[in-house]
């Protein structure tokens, strides 16, 4: 992202059969500098998608030894929390529970885009339905379109449905017409109470069936992304500032750090470059006058015809 400075050149380095010794050196180039935004994404296997209050903390900590906050109140999750599920001696893998989804969130309502990204970098979804939900099928489905519109392969995602609080006598009344529901859209379906770890280990069991079956991933270095800030070296700006002229530009500001300034040679060359890139002319354009200060990166230099 910021690159280190090139290292200065000396005399040595310019001489030449008809010219062996030179009057003539560089400075080293100053390093890049760069403002950056730098955002977390979890890295989890599973990850708990639903709605507020679906259950999602609750089965998180039943199954790990994550200990996240729990409340009977929309929103309690603020932060994701990592858990790992350790199922037997050759079985476990990385859970994270997503703070809860509504509708709209693609656009940033709720908790909106600050926990979409989390999802992007969990291989599966155990998506969480309320039992107690006025419409846990109507819910499921907000969701999905939420993960759609966000993209980055979210609603490519595999996903695994659990049908939340089935301790509640109500919730099973309604488990038969969910399963149907849900199978018949093509999604595996199990019906579980976190609060009383009820199916939970059936559960998990199966999400680690999905994960084995899924393609191994790309872990080498190599084929991570290499960002490089793409420049136009050779373009520049002249403006008025209060009170004299700058120019902008990479590859002046790079020429003017590197100018050793009480050498006649390169003050030379400095000023053949200005020429032969058209700053000399652009400045003059501009209207400079002798005696204007000129600023070219952190160099301050007096004009002169």
């Amino acid at each position: 992202m910021a690159r280190g400075g090139r290292g200065g050149r000396g005399n040595s380095r310019f001489a030449t059969p008809t010219n062996q010794a030179p009057r003539m050196a560089e400075h080293g180039t100053p390093g890049e500098e760069r403002k950056l935004r730098l955002e977390l994404k979890l890295l989890a296997d599973v990850g708990l998608a639903g709605m507020p209050n679906a259950g999602k903390s609750t089965l998180l900590a039943a199954t790990t030894a994550a200990r996240p906050k729990i409340a009977p109140y929309p929103f309690t999750t603020l932060q994701p929390n990592l858990g790992v599920v350790v199922l037997d001696d050759e079985t476990e893998f990385v859970m994270a529970d997503i703070p809860g989804l509504i509708e709209g969130a693609s656009k940033g309502k709720g908790l909106g885009h600050e926990f979409l990204r989390h999802i992007e970098r969990t291989r599966i979804l155990i998506h969480l339905l309320d039992g107690l939900s006025a419409d846990p099928l109507g819910d499921f489905a907000a969701i999905n379109r939420e993960l759609a519109a966000f993209g980055h392969g979210l609603a490519r995602k595999p996903q695994l449905a659990a049908f939340n609080k089935m301790d509640m006598p109500e919730v099973r009344e309604r488990w038969p017409e969910i399963k149907a529901a849900l199978e018949e859209q093509g999604y595996p379906c199990l019906a579980i109470s976190a609060l009383a770890r009820d199916g939970t280990r059936e559960l998990l069991y199966r999400a680690a069936r999905m994960l084995a079956e899924l393609p191994a991933e790309e872990t080498s270095l190599a084929a991570l992304p290499i960002f490089r800030f793409d420049e136009d070296k050779e373009s520049f700006a002249v403006e008025w500032e209060d009170d004299g002229w700058r120019v902008r530009g990479a590859r002046v500001e790079r020429l003017a750090a590197i100018t050793v300034w009480n050498l006649e040679e390169a003050v030379r060359r400095f000023q053949r470059t200005l020429e032969r890139m058209g700053i000399t002319e652009a400045l003059g354009k501009a209207g400079v006058q002798p005696g204007d200060t000129v600023r070219i990166g952190e160099k301050e230099l007096v004009w002169e015809e």
